[in-house]
């Protein structure tokens, strides 16, 4: 298994126990994440993820992502999920991650 997806991964099953601790963990502390189509960054550093994890997600009990696939090419890992609990249906997403020294560095969010 790559570095990526391994880390990638790491994320995913900590996301779905909401273990904000074990999902922290996965991320460097310069992470940057976008909101798909911004130009501008929804999020800039490992504090400000905890921050948002820990008061708009895995405070929701109903929450939990099902993924659909996975495609991995380089330290990139595409994840296609369906995200449960944020809204009466699951909402379609995909998520790209990018790792780097084995930690997820940068992300960015598409949803249908």
């Amino acid at each position: 298994m790559s570095d990526a997806l391994a880390v990638v991964e790491q994320q995913f099953v900590a996301y779905n126990q909401h273990d904000l601790e074990k999902f922290a963990a996965n991320f460097s502390e310069s992470f940057t994440a976008w909101r798909m189509p911004a130009t501008e960054p929804s999020m800039q550093g490992k504090q400000q993820l905890i921050d948002f994890y820990a008061q708009h997600r895995f405070n929701n009990p109903a929450l939990r992502a099902e993924l659909i696939s996975r495609t991995v090419l380089g330290n990139k890992v595409f994840d296609l999920e369906k995200i449960h609990g944020l809204s009466e249906q699951p909402i379609d997403s995909v998520a790209v991650f990018e790792v780097n020294n084995g930690l997820i560095d940068r992300a960015w969010f598409y949803f249908a």
